[in-house]
Protein backbone atom coordinates (compact mmCIF):
# COMPACT_ATOMS: atom_id res chain seq x y z
CA UNK A 1 0.00 0.00 0.00
CA UNK A 2 1.54 3.61 -0.98
CA UNK A 3 0.71 5.87 1.78
CA UNK A 4 1.15 9.75 0.74
CA UNK A 5 2.16 11.64 4.24
CA UNK A 6 2.20 15.30 5.47
CA UNK A 7 3.88 16.70 8.40
CA UNK A 8 2.73 20.54 9.31
CA UNK A 9 2.69 20.62 12.99
CA UNK A 10 5.83 22.10 13.70
CA UNK A 11 8.59 25.05 12.12
CA UNK A 12 9.40 22.63 9.95
CA UNK A 13 7.54 20.80 6.51
CA UNK A 14 7.80 17.49 5.19
CA UNK A 15 5.70 15.08 3.01
CA UNK A 16 6.90 11.35 2.07
CA UNK A 17 5.57 8.38 0.12
CA UNK A 18 5.81 4.86 1.50
CA UNK A 19 5.12 1.68 0.59
CA UNK A 20 4.85 -1.43 3.23
CA UNK A 21 7.92 0.69 5.40
CA UNK A 22 9.61 1.58 2.88
CA UNK A 23 10.06 5.02 1.72
CA UNK A 24 10.11 5.53 -1.97
CA UNK A 25 10.51 9.82 -2.07
CA UNK A 26 10.31 12.33 0.80
CA UNK A 27 10.72 16.05 0.67
CA UNK A 28 11.68 18.46 3.91
CA UNK A 29 12.27 21.70 4.55
CA UNK A 30 12.69 23.49 8.04
CA UNK A 31 14.15 27.18 6.82
CA UNK A 32 11.52 29.14 8.89
CA UNK A 33 9.55 29.79 5.78
CA UNK A 34 5.82 29.41 6.00
CA UNK A 35 4.41 26.25 5.38
CA UNK A 36 1.05 27.33 2.84
CA UNK A 37 4.58 28.65 0.41
CA UNK A 38 6.57 25.47 0.70
CA UNK A 39 4.35 22.66 1.55
CA UNK A 40 2.39 22.12 -2.22
CA UNK A 41 5.41 22.77 -4.20
CA UNK A 42 7.19 20.19 -2.55
CA UNK A 43 4.97 17.69 -2.52
CA UNK A 44 4.41 18.62 -6.55
CA UNK A 45 8.80 18.43 -6.96
CA UNK A 46 8.62 15.30 -4.96
CA UNK A 47 5.95 13.45 -7.01
CA UNK A 48 7.57 14.88 -10.54
CA UNK A 49 11.30 13.68 -9.92
CA UNK A 50 10.10 10.06 -8.73
CA UNK A 51 7.63 9.44 -11.20
CA UNK A 52 4.72 9.28 -9.55
CA UNK A 53 1.41 10.62 -9.08
CA UNK A 54 -1.46 11.04 -6.37
CA UNK A 55 -3.48 8.88 -8.50
CA UNK A 56 -0.56 5.91 -7.15
CA UNK A 57 -1.67 6.52 -3.91
CA UNK A 58 -3.77 4.08 -1.59
CA UNK A 59 -4.02 6.70 1.07
CA UNK A 60 -3.31 10.36 2.10
CA UNK A 61 -2.23 10.47 5.49
CA UNK A 62 -1.76 13.88 8.18
CA UNK A 63 -0.26 14.56 11.09
CA UNK A 64 -3.67 15.86 12.77
CA UNK A 65 -2.38 17.17 16.01
CA UNK A 66 -1.17 18.02 18.23
CA UNK A 67 1.08 20.65 17.42
CA UNK A 68 1.30 24.69 15.81
CA UNK A 69 -2.90 25.32 14.83
CA UNK A 70 -1.72 26.98 11.64
CA UNK A 71 -0.16 24.46 10.86
CA UNK A 72 -2.33 21.89 11.30
CA UNK A 73 -4.98 23.68 9.45
CA UNK A 74 -2.82 23.81 6.49
CA UNK A 75 -1.57 20.37 6.80
CA UNK A 76 -5.50 19.09 7.26
CA UNK A 77 -6.84 21.25 4.68
CA UNK A 78 -4.09 20.17 2.39
CA UNK A 79 -5.16 16.72 2.36
CA UNK A 80 -8.65 17.29 2.27
CA UNK A 81 -8.26 19.08 -0.82
CA UNK A 82 -6.62 16.34 -1.86
CA UNK A 83 -8.35 13.77 -0.76
CA UNK A 84 -11.45 14.96 -2.20
CA UNK A 85 -9.96 15.67 -5.96
CA UNK A 86 -8.79 12.05 -6.05
CA UNK A 87 -11.44 10.35 -4.27
CA UNK A 88 -9.13 8.72 -1.83
CA UNK A 89 -9.24 7.70 1.54
CA UNK A 90 -7.24 9.59 4.42
CA UNK A 91 -6.62 8.90 7.74
CA UNK A 92 -5.43 11.52 10.36
CA UNK A 93 -2.28 10.67 12.73
CA UNK A 94 -1.42 11.45 15.91
CA UNK A 95 1.38 13.85 15.87
CA UNK A 96 2.78 12.34 19.00
CA UNK A 97 2.68 8.81 17.70
CA UNK A 98 4.19 9.66 14.24
CA UNK A 99 7.22 11.18 16.22
CA UNK A 100 7.53 7.62 18.11
CA UNK A 101 6.93 5.58 14.97
CA UNK A 102 10.72 5.73 13.67
CA UNK A 103 11.80 4.64 16.69
CA UNK A 104 9.95 1.53 16.66
CA UNK A 105 12.96 -1.01 16.22
CA UNK A 106 14.04 0.52 20.19
CA UNK A 107 13.21 -2.53 21.32
CA UNK A 108 12.08 -2.47 25.58
CA UNK A 109 12.43 0.96 25.78
CA UNK A 110 10.45 4.12 26.70
CA UNK A 111 9.64 6.74 24.13
CA UNK A 112 9.13 10.13 25.27
CA UNK A 113 7.48 12.35 22.76
CA UNK A 114 7.48 16.17 23.55
CA UNK A 115 6.51 19.12 21.88
CA UNK A 116 6.88 22.50 22.87
CA UNK A 117 3.65 23.45 23.58
CA UNK A 118 4.23 27.03 25.46
CA UNK A 119 3.05 28.23 28.67
CA UNK A 120 5.13 26.41 30.18
CA UNK A 121 3.59 22.73 28.98
CA UNK A 122 4.41 20.33 26.17
CA UNK A 123 2.66 18.32 24.48
CA UNK A 124 3.13 15.02 25.52
CA UNK A 125 2.67 11.10 24.97
CA UNK A 126 4.67 7.63 26.20
CA UNK A 127 5.24 4.42 23.87
CA UNK A 128 6.93 1.52 24.96
CA UNK A 129 8.62 -0.74 22.21
CA UNK A 130 7.63 -4.43 21.87
CA UNK A 131 8.47 -6.75 19.30
CA UNK A 132 8.44 -3.95 17.14
CA UNK A 133 5.38 -2.18 18.18
CA UNK A 134 4.21 0.88 20.14
CA UNK A 135 2.33 0.22 23.25
CA UNK A 136 0.88 3.62 24.09
CA UNK A 137 1.21 4.27 28.09
CA UNK A 138 -0.86 7.66 28.38
CA UNK A 139 -3.28 9.14 25.98
CA UNK A 140 -2.19 12.42 23.83
CA UNK A 141 -1.71 15.42 26.00
CA UNK A 142 -1.07 18.81 27.14
CA UNK A 143 1.29 18.31 30.78
CA UNK A 144 3.76 20.42 32.79
CA UNK A 145 7.50 18.90 32.82
CA UNK A 146 7.25 17.82 36.11
CA UNK A 147 3.87 16.06 35.65
CA UNK A 148 5.71 13.77 32.78
CA UNK A 149 8.81 13.34 35.42
CA UNK A 150 6.11 12.19 38.22
CA UNK A 151 4.71 9.65 36.08
CA UNK A 152 7.60 8.14 35.44
CA UNK A 153 8.99 8.00 38.41
CA UNK A 154 5.87 6.53 39.78
CA UNK A 155 5.41 3.88 37.25
CA UNK A 156 7.26 0.63 38.20
CA UNK A 157 6.59 -0.86 34.71
CA UNK A 158 8.64 2.44 32.92
CA UNK A 159 10.76 3.52 35.07
CA UNK A 160 13.43 0.99 34.44
CA UNK A 161 13.43 0.83 30.65
CA UNK A 162 16.35 2.85 28.53
CA UNK A 163 14.48 6.18 28.12
CA UNK A 164 14.72 8.13 24.75
CA UNK A 165 13.06 11.57 23.95
CA UNK A 166 11.77 12.37 20.58
CA UNK A 167 10.24 16.13 19.21
CA UNK A 168 11.06 19.61 19.20
CA UNK A 169 10.76 19.79 22.80
CA UNK A 170 13.09 17.32 23.47
CA UNK A 171 15.88 19.56 24.75
CA UNK A 172 13.62 21.03 26.72
CA UNK A 173 12.88 17.53 28.93
CA UNK A 174 16.27 16.45 28.62
CA UNK A 175 17.54 18.89 30.86
CA UNK A 176 13.93 18.65 33.22
CA UNK A 177 14.19 14.70 33.42
CA UNK A 178 18.01 14.58 34.18
CA UNK A 179 17.60 17.39 36.72
CA UNK A 180 15.34 15.70 38.21
CA UNK A 181 17.63 12.52 38.19
CA UNK A 182 15.90 10.53 35.45
CA UNK A 183 18.74 8.83 33.27
CA UNK A 184 17.64 9.67 29.68
CA UNK A 185 18.43 10.59 26.01
CA UNK A 186 17.66 12.04 23.43
CA UNK A 187 16.77 10.55 19.98
CA UNK A 188 19.81 10.91 17.36
CA UNK A 189 19.52 13.82 15.32
CA UNK A 190 18.23 12.13 11.95
CA UNK A 191 15.00 11.03 13.87
CA UNK A 192 14.15 13.67 16.07
CA UNK A 193 11.97 16.05 14.17
CA UNK A 194 8.84 15.24 13.45
CA UNK A 195 8.34 14.28 9.58
CA UNK A 196 6.10 12.72 6.99
CA UNK A 197 7.85 9.40 7.03
CA UNK A 198 7.03 8.93 10.59
CA UNK A 199 3.57 9.70 9.99
CA UNK A 200 3.12 7.25 6.76
CA UNK A 201 4.50 4.80 9.11
CA UNK A 202 2.08 5.24 12.11
CA UNK A 203 -0.97 5.18 9.57
CA UNK A 204 -0.92 1.55 9.75
CA UNK A 205 -2.97 2.04 13.05
CA UNK A 206 -5.13 4.97 12.42
CA UNK A 207 -8.77 4.73 11.17
CA UNK A 208 -9.16 5.14 7.67
CA UNK A 209 -11.53 8.86 6.82
CA UNK A 210 -13.28 10.46 4.26
CA UNK A 211 -11.68 13.42 3.29
CA UNK A 212 -15.03 15.24 4.50
CA UNK A 213 -14.83 13.40 7.83
CA UNK A 214 -10.84 14.68 8.72
CA UNK A 215 -10.63 17.69 10.68
CA UNK A 216 -7.66 19.04 13.01
CA UNK A 217 -6.91 17.66 16.82
CA UNK A 218 -5.72 20.83 18.70
CA UNK A 219 -5.96 19.40 22.84
CA UNK A 220 -6.07 22.99 23.88
CA UNK A 221 -8.00 26.06 22.53
CA UNK A 222 -6.53 28.76 20.56
CA UNK A 223 -4.84 31.87 21.97
CA UNK A 224 -7.79 33.73 20.38
CA UNK A 225 -10.57 31.88 22.41
CA UNK A 226 -8.47 32.60 25.92
CA UNK A 227 -8.23 35.83 25.29
CA UNK A 228 -11.95 35.79 24.59
CA UNK A 229 -12.96 34.29 27.19
CA UNK A 230 -10.66 36.00 29.63
CA UNK A 231 -12.46 39.08 28.38
CA UNK A 232 -15.97 37.63 28.38
CA UNK A 233 -15.06 36.79 32.20
CA UNK A 234 -13.72 40.21 33.54
CA UNK A 235 -16.74 41.89 31.32
CA UNK A 236 -19.06 39.91 33.81
CA UNK A 237 -17.29 40.58 37.00
CA UNK A 238 -18.21 44.36 36.11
Amino acid sequence: MKVLAFETSAKSASVAVVENGQVLASAYQCTGLTHSRTLMPMLEAMLKNSELTLNDMDLLAVAAGPGSFTGLRIGVSAVKGLAFAADKPCCAVSTLQSMAAPLSHMEGSLIICAMDARRQQIYNALFTVKEGKLLRECPDRAVSLAEVAGDIQKNEKIRTMRKIIVGDGAELCYDYLSESGIACEMAPAMLLRQSAVGVALAADAAETLSAAALCPVYLRISQAERERNARLAKEDKT
